[in-house]
């Protein structure tokens, strides 16, 4: 190449789209980039923000390559985080683009935060001297700078003492760098005193955390048993070494609770990652995350994908809630994810839960997990007297959803002043709208499913897609009116039951929907914390990691909900849901009740609940899971095939079927219609694929993938590894 050549090598790029490898690009002479690199490139008419990958270009003239236009000036994408980009896209399936999609979802982070201006004192003295001056002067004496508004509020004085001062001449500007998103954890602001257990399980995790390398520990603890205190110290262990820390949380409504617990413990509060964070914030937190002046992130799923600069633990709590699965675009679990991305960067990482998922509970029998136990609630509050409600025998009256057994039992709470909790995991007024004339059932135009009634809102909503509108007052197909029905119960229609028969009862519903969104939400939960509700009625939203200090009553009002389809995992998800929600009762030792309305009481479910003999409910569970071959002794796979029209949809699924290889040890099911078989428009199959525990299930549907036809069109083929949805 010619030495007066403005381009000196290429280098591979990868950018954030579906593309199955690096592109290749120039790199401009003066121009220094290396593997981890960020840097803006040229993508058709746009430009986006890639990361300059490992591995050769290839031998390609520069001069024919379109230029990397911009390094930017962040700290580059480790070694660590691009392995795991590419082991997430091989394992899940996905490009390798969208995978790096998600760790550069922060671009405006990529350039660096502005300086902000300051104040220090310049040694020139005011004219005068007053008391207001003398706090000032006495708190900016030690040397540092101060804002503006920070040294006001210090001193305790207005602006203008000192916008005075600085124009006397004794405060000069300098430029101060970024303030941290949050400052620096303590790790002996306030060191809890912890039960003989709970410093057994602490030292078992601080051992494994001091001991460095790669260690997963399942911390089994029963509702209310202290396993956030207990992994508390692992955190701070972590924090004295200089280590950063990553703590997943299932659900953004947690997030409020646990930073309080956390600032409690530590001084201050960890920095959030959530969809619901403000743009700004969330660019701040990505770049100090990358440069690793941010200790401690709290977050969703999403947060993994963070360029974390020197990771030493990762916590996922809850790990058993599927809130965890992302179902769009990248399918993947991030508490599997989460051990894979310690395992990459040589760490140990926590897995806590009160009800843990099989597959965790099959690791640690067998070794590959580590077990911490706590099996008492802390400062030894019993845990609640559970029964069922054969609904058979006390059922409720005509118009209501509650059982007199269950109503009575309210009244009783009521009385002593004490809080009651009614779940039903359904939103909304009613699941399904119909007119008693004709018949006709409100369906969602664009999804095979019913439309929810939300009678707060007057609207008729589909859950699935989003669609809404107005709940008429006559029927559309025959035109009768006031014949329109509400069938079944929703979270609104079970706070009118409880309003007819407890009027001056102060209730309180909650559910995702929420109006008022996620600060609403944080509101009304700190209001039933403090004692500002009488009886709560919310979906699985309430079942999570809750401390309500006055609930000593919890009313399941139909537990059989679960059961009802063909998810091979119902009976754990009913199991787990149940033992969470019902855990919400007697946390501060009052004596508390939990009731399970079900016209299935002799079910193994129902009968493991109650007994609280939860070893007895996952010895079933996994031996019918070793017996069938399901995960974890099995592996699944699903294949969505999609089109707008049906017939391309199946014609596409059937294809693929008819293009599987041979193989003794994985076969096919399918395709069939999925049981959501319409979608925001979409026509639906599903193709499961079952394999041995060993099975390459990922180079087997990447061969069926080959030889069947090419996507054409607008059908659109996803691929979900370890599927825990089978909608």
């Amino acid at each position: 190449m010619s030495k007066d050549s403005p381009f000196l090598t290429a280098a591979p790029v990868l950018v954030p789209m579906p593309a199955e490898r690096a592109y290749t690009y120039a790199v401009p002479q003066g121009m220094c980039v290396a593997p981890g690199s960020v840097v803006r490139v040229p993508l058709g008419p746009r430009l986006v923000a890639g990361i300059v990958w490992d591995g050769e270009a290839g031998s390609v003239d520069a001069r024919k390559l379109r230029p990397i236009e911009q390094v930017f000036d962040c700290p580059p994408i480790n070694h660590d985080m691009r392995r795991f980009i590419d082991w997430v896209s091989q394992y899940t399936l996905s490009p390798p683009g969208m995978v790096a999609r998600m760790v550069l979802r922060a671009p405006e982070a990529f350039d660096p935060e502005p300086w902000t201006p300051g104040l220090r004192l310049s040694g020139g003295q005011p004219d005068r001297m007053t008391g207001a001056r003398e706090r000032v002067l006495a708190i900016a004496a030690g040397g540092l700078s101060w804002t503006r508004s920070g040294l006001a509020h210090a001193a305790g004085v207005s602006s203008s003492v000192i916008d005075g001062l600085k124009a006397q001449g004794v405060f000069e500007t300098v430029m101060m760098p970024p303030l941290p998103v949050v400052a620096a954890p303590d790790t002996t602001y306030a060191v809890a005193e912890l039960t003989p257990d709970q410093r057994l399980a602490a030292d078992e995790l601080c051992a494994c955390v001091r001991a460095g390398g790669f260690k997963v520990s399942l911390l089994d603890g029963v509702t209310g048993s202290g396993k956030t205190e207990v992994y508390f110290e692992a955190v701070a262990a972590a924090l004295e070494q200089g280590r950063q820390v990553l703590i997943l949380l299932p659900e953004i409504a947690l997030t409020h609770a646990f930073l309080e617990r956390f600032q409690n413990r530590f001084g201050v509060k960890p920095a959030e990652w959530h969809s619901d964070l403000p743009p700004r914030m969330r660019e701040r937190v990505w770049r100090q995350v990358a440069q690793g002046t941010l200790k401690v992130v709290a977050g969703a799923r999403s947060a993994l994908f963070l360029p974390f600069d020197n990771l030493g633990l990762i916590v996922v709590d809850e790990e058993h809630d599927p809130a965890y699965k992302q179902e769009d675009r990248v399918f993947y679990n991030a508490r599997d994810m989460a051990v894979v991305r310690a395992h990459i960067g040589g760490f140990p990482v926590v897995l806590a839960s009160a009800t843990p998922s099989v597959e965790s509970q099959v690791n640690a029998q067998q070794g590959r997990y580590g077990r911490v136990v706590l099996s008492a609630r802390f400062a030894d509050a019993a845990l609640p007297n559970l029964r069922t409600i054969d609904m058979r025998r006390a059922p409720p009256a005509k118009g209501s959803f509650l059982s007199p057994l269950l109503l009575q039992e309210m009244g009783r709470v009521l009385e002593r002043g004490e809080q009651s909790l009614l779940f039903l995991n359904r939103r909304g007024y009613a699941p399904l709208t119909l007119c008693r004339s004709c018949g006709h059932r409100f369906g969602c135009p664009v999804c095979s499913s019913w439309l929810v009634e939300h009678r707060f809102r007057g609207q008729l909503v589909c859950h699935h897609c989003g669609h809404t509108e107005k709940k008429p007052e006559a029927c559309p197909d025959c035109g009768t009116l006031d014949h329109l029905v509400a069938c079944g119960p929703g979270v609104e229609r079970i706070a009118e039951d409880v309003k007819e028969h407890f009027p001056d009862a102060r209730t309180i519903v909650l559910s995702s929907d929420i109006a008022g969104g996620v600060r609403r939400l944080r509101l009304e939960l700190e209001a039933i914390a403090k004692g500002d509700a009488d009886i709560v009625i919310g979906t699985q939203l309430v079942a999570k990691g809750h401390n309500f200090p006055n609930m000593t009553l919890v009313g399941v009002v139909d537990a059989d909900l679960g059961l009802a389809n063909g998810d091979p995992r119902a009976a754990e998800r009913t199991f787990q849901l149940l033992s969470q929600v019902t855990g919400r009762a007697g946390r501060t030792g009052k004596k508390s009740l939990g009731l399970l309305q079900t016209y299935q009481p002799e079910h193994p479910v129902m009968q493991a609940i109650i007994s609280g003999d939860s070893e007895l409910f996952y010895a079933r569970e996994i031996a019918e899971r070793e017996r069938t071959g399901l995960p974890p002794f099995g592996r699944l796979a699903g294949i969505i095939v999609s089109a707008p029209m049906r017939a391309e949809a199946q014609g596409h699924a059937r294809a693929l079927r008819l293009n599987a290889p041979e193989a003794s040890d994985i076969f096919v099911l399918g395709p069939a219609e999925a049981p959501l078989s319409l979608l925001n428009g979409r026509h639906r199959f599903r193709l499961l694929v079952h394999g041995e525990r060993r099975s390459d299930l990922q180079g087997f549907i990447k061969a069926m993938l080959a030889a069947g036809p090419k996507v054409r069109g607008q059908i659109r083929v996803q691929v979900d590894i370890d599927p825990q949805s089978f909608l």
